[in-house]
């Protein structure tokens, strides 16, 4: 089975599993585990940070990040399509009350003009604007990459009406794949930022904030309060190490092979995809009503061993990681062309 429903499902390789056996381990919340301390100093340098928090999952680790930067009754600006609005539980009002001020985005992204007509006035009739996030490679849009200039013109706006910037980078390893711009200078523009070990790095678990000492000594007090203080997790520190140093490089070679599934079925009939969003290792799939659901396009692509994730009725996501190579990306644009040929499957659905 070809599984692109996500790059969460890699599994540890061989080599990242001798890495882990042999994990040095302490008690973390006592801050004693060498591996779990040396992660963090990784991290902390790769992001160009003087501190940083390894935390169990991505959603912790923005939930954290906006509790360290925010006060109830807070609001912060973000995309409507980003992943702390859509697929963080209500988060941000549950754990830190505050709001969310969505807005309209192109692929992922907005602009400082858009930011600046709705910063809230200091009035005592409004919610405080504290902290601004942007998510980058934006999931929901399909992978895309937040532009750089406008990373730096919002980071700017910030600065002079005193917001604090975070950065979701679940997947910035994949926007430095594709922009050869480096990580630190991404979030150099950023107070605080987080990347996750479990996606296209390949880690099976983990995410890791970075900021300010100080920010990172409240981060650790709220991730106590989370319950996500771990012990012995150095085993699984080890995976991400490892990930950071084996399998970076290899992104390069998951956006090809989303590019060569994206090519190789945007001219079916019925099936759009529009290449200008495919700028990293994630595909966004339309599928005309004429010939059939998303659903039923995953089940059909299921059966000719391609699992596939339906994201909306007619909207099908793949997303490529370390597990699928060239070949299986082959494999991948034959079974939606067999798919595609299907007679009773076409027939079916235009009943």
């Amino acid at each position: 089975m070809i599984d692109i429903r996500s790059d969460t499902v890699t599994k540890p390789s061989a080599g990242m599993r001798e890495a882990m056996m042999n994990a040095e381990v302490g008690d973390d919340v006592f801050g004693e585990d060498p591996t779990i301390n040396k992660l963090q100093e990784i991290v902390a340098e790769l992001l160009g940070k003087e501190a940083a928090l390894y935390v169990p999952s991505g959603t912790m680790a923005n939930q954290i990040s906006i509790n360290v930067h925010t006060q109830p009754g807070n609001e912060v600006i973000c995309e409507v399509g980003c992943h702390l609005f859509n697929y963080e539980a209500g988060g941000p009002a549950l754990l830190s009350g505050v709001m969310l001020r969505t807005l309209e985005g192109h692929m992922g992204s907005f602009t400082a003009d858009q930011v600046r007509e709705n910063i809230r006035p200091d009035n005592a009739h409004f919610a405080q604007s504290t902290l601004i996030a942007l998510e980058n490679t934006h999931n929901r849009a399909g992978g895309t990459i937040f532009p750089f200039e406008q990373v730096k013109e919002i980071s700017a706006l910030a600065k002079e009406h005193g917001i604090s910037m975070h950065l979701d980078g679940a997947r910035l390893m994949n926007a430095v794949a594709a922009t050869g711009i480096a990580a630190a200078e991404w979030t150099s523009y950023f107070d605080s930022a987080s990347i996750c070990l479990s996606k296209g790095l390949g880690a099976p678990v983990g995410s890791v904030i970075a900021g300010t000492k100080e920010f990172i000594e409240k981060a650790h007090r709220y991730r106590k309060t989370y319950g996500g203080g771990m012990r012995q997790a150095g085993i699984i520190a080890q995976a991400g190490i490892y990930a950071l140093e084996n399998n970076a490089e290899g992104l390069k070679e998951d956006h090809k092979n989303a590019r060569t599934l994206a090519e190789g079925i945007a001219g079916l009939e019925g099936i759009s995809v529009d290449l200008d969003w495919v700028q990293s290792n994630i595909v966004m799939i339309d599928v005309d009503p004429s010939i059939g659901t998303a659903a039923e396009w995953a089940e059909a692509l299921g059966k000719a061993g391609v699992a596939i994730l339906a994201i909306a009725p007619q909207r099908l996501r793949a997303v490529f990681h370390l597990d699928v190579n060239k070949e299986g990306t082959l494999q991948a644009v034959e079974a939606f062309n067999n798919v595609h040929k299907a007679e009773a499957f076409q027939t079916g659905n235009n009943q």
